[in-house]
This record gives structure tokens, sequence and C-alpha cells, in this order.
């Protein structure tokens, strides 16, 4: 990834710096949301929404919730860092960086609608005790529609655009760790989404879980370096 003379450099690196340290701070606190919720509440499997709208007011909610939220704004960050990586490549790489762009706004929007209505539409809902109808936009239903939807966003969209962004990074020792960081994010979604059509629980949370956050984690964190020093 090379600095262009005609870019504003300095701005879009800052942007990019923040973009990344931010991300790299959703990743770190989710899993402490994730953990939160079964030290206070344990696993919840569905099984009915009488039963989830029960769970919907213990104590973890507000973790529930935070999470969520850290969710949609890693979403919309995302976008906002493959629009700084695109600023900074060369004519012979601006197809790589247009495409996951691309790809990157279909994740955005979708995964961002669904986490978007957790927060709002579902949450107002469960908390007015008006549950007609919500069983299939309950992100904890893993039967919902709303769950494909997200999932189409995670695995298939973030799948691919981190695919096609991977190979713009060659220039040096940081840039190579996201590139293998970008690789291995593409090959945890893309699986996941195979193992969400198949129905493989264990598979979906080594990929999209583990998988995915590691990936996402660590390529932020380098990210962060090379924006620091890009903007220097």
């Amino acid at each position: 990834m090379q600095i262009q003379a005609h870019s504003p450099h300095k701005l879009a690196a800052r942007l990019g710096f923040w973009s990344a340290i931010v991300i790299a701070v959703i990743f770190i606190l989710f899993p402490i949301c994730y953990v939160a919720i079964l030290q206070i509440g344990g696993v919840f499997e569905w099984t009915n929404l009488a039963d989830y709208t029960t769970v919907s007011h213990d104590p973890t909610a507000i973790y529930r919730h935070a999470a969520q939220a850290m969710i949609l704004l890693f979403t919309l960050l995302y976008v906002i860092l493959l629009s700084v990586i695109y600023e900074f490549l060369p004519a012979s790489k601006r197809m790589w960086g247009r495409t996951s762009l691309l790809f990157g706004l279909g994740f955005a929007v979708l995964s961002g609608s669904h986490y978007f209505m957790q927060i709002s539409t579902v949450r107002l809902n469960l908390t007015r005790g008006t549950t007609e109808g919500l069983t299939q936009f309950v992100q904890a239903n893993p039967a919902a529609a709303i769950a494909a939807i997200n999932m189409l966003g995670v695995t298939l969209f973030l799948g691919l655009s981190s695919l096609f962004i991977a190979p713009v990074f060659d220039n040096g020792r940081i840039e190579r760790i996201i590139k293998i960081a970008f690789y291995g994010n593409a090959i945890s979604c893309l699986l996941g989404g195979v193992a969400f059509i198949f129905d493989w629980v264990a598979l979906i949370f080594l990929t999209v879980n583990l998988g995915m956050g590691a990936a996402v984690l660590v390529a932020a964190i380098a990210l962060t370096i090379r924006f620091h020093q890009m903007a220097r």
C-alpha cells in the first residue's frame, strides 16, 4: 500500500488510525461482554419467544445490547476503513479496493440493519410486551429470517470484502500481517457461511465467533500501527 502524491494522506491516515483503533477496542470488549453474559445468565438455548421475553429483562440485557451496539458501530467503521485504504492505493490496485469496498457496503447494510433492529425495534417491543410476529426478528432465534440476513452479511459479504482487500497489502512486515489477517478472516467467514447453511453449530462457533474475531482484531491492531506510521 503506497501513499500517492495527490492523496490528503495525513487526514486520511488519521481517520484510518482512529477507525482501526476503535475496531480493535470493539473486538477486545465484545468477548468481555460475551463472558459476562455467560457468567451472569449462562447459555440461553432458544425454545420460544415467551422464554426469551423473560430472559430479555434479566441482568445480562445491558451486556447483550452493548455487544449489539458495538457490532453496529463496527459495520460503519469497517466501511470508513476500506474507504481510507482505497485513498492510498495505486491505480493498479484500485480495482481490488473498489470491489472490497462494495462488498463491505453490503456487509454494513445487511448486518447493520440486523443489529440496529435488535437494539431498537426488538428491544422496545419486548419492553412493551408486544411480541406478536416478533419471532422471526429476534437474534436469539437461530431459525429466524433476520439471522439468515445477518449471516449473509457476516459470512459472504464480509468474507468477500476481506478476500479482495487482502492482496493490496505487500509493503513490509506490518502489511504482510494485515494481508494474512484479512485472508484468515475471509476463510473464516466463508466457511462460516457454509456451516450456517448446513447447520454445523460447532463450525459456526469456530469460524464466525473465534476465527473472525481473532482475524479482525489482528488486522485492526496492525492497521493502527501502519496508519500511525503513515500519518507521521
